[in-house]
């Protein structure tokens, strides 16, 4: 009998994913539903959400809402428990990048990434940690990036957020680890999405980058579902405050 046969088998857990309108997050909440789990998807459009949910079936839910706008995260709560109860796994997928350069970087333009891709993975998690606490059981996967410890041009928002989503991590897994609560990162190389358009729009510099992983390719939106599932199951029982680099190697050279 094979004893791991069930290690990344999310039937009977309920699962919030952020950003799962489009992208990685919604590639991240197709592989949880497909796992076996009760997904609730977050975005700021409700048209992209329903179009997933639809496809997805009745384990599916959505919750359209902007999670820049912090003080609407306990109203925002509430709304993700109501179809499938407290999330077990928490994804926060969702994120911006202004793409500001340094000499032009605005108030605004600061203060809606930090709070998006920063301070909403905090604040989010925090709400559920006390459900997650009670049941001795719950899985918190933030969204790093390669800007969590390189410098990239116009990324000085960016990459601070980022780079503290590092250090988040490492904080929220040493408070609530002891409870069962396991946190880590996926920091996701180059994939197409909408927030990397800009990349991919130029084949010279997505051959590039291409160019500079150990594996020379950029990746596909279906390389994040084995890392997802490790991190969000009983497979990573012993993994917590850690930073997995998804990045085809960019990182190593």
């Amino acid at each position: 009998m094979n004893n791991n046969a069930g290690l990344f088998d999310l039937t009977g857990r309920v699962a919030c994913v952020t950003g799962a309108s489009a992208g990685l997050g919604q590639q991240a909440a197709a592989a949880l539903a497909a796992a076996g789990a009760k997904v609730v998807g977050v975005a700021r459009r409700a048209e992209a959400l329903e179009e997933w949910a639809e496809q997805t079936g009745t384990n599916a839910a959505t919750v359209a809402a902007d999670l820049s706008q912090r003080n609407q995260i306990a109203d925002i709560a509430a709304k993700i428990v109501a179809p499938f109860g407290a999330p077990d796994i928490m994804v926060h997928a969702a994120g911006i990048n202004t793409r500001e350069v340094a000499d032009n970087v605005t108030d605004e333009g600061w203060d809606i990434t930090m709070n998006l891709n920063l301070a909403a993975p905090f604040f989010l998690s925090q709400a559920f940690v006390p459900a997650m606490k009670a049941k001795g059981w719950g899985r918190i996967v933030n969204f790093a990036s390669l800007q969590t410890t390189r410098a990239f041009p116009g990324g000085i928002s960016y990459g601070a957020s980022k780079a503290g989503i590092g250090q988040l991590t490492r904080a929220m897994a040493e408070a609530w680890s002891k409870h069962g609560i396991n946190v880590n990162a996926i920091g996701p190389g180059f994939f197409p999405t909408e927030l990397t358009g800009p990349v991919f729009a130029d084949p010279d510099r997505a051959a590039r980058n291409a160019a500079q992983t150990c594996i020379g390719r950029n990746g596909a939106l279906e390389d994040i579902n084995g890392p997802l599932l490790f991190l969000c199951s009983d497979a990573s029982a012993y993994v917590t405050g850690q930073v997995l680099m998804v990045d085809g190697g960019f990182t190593a050279k």
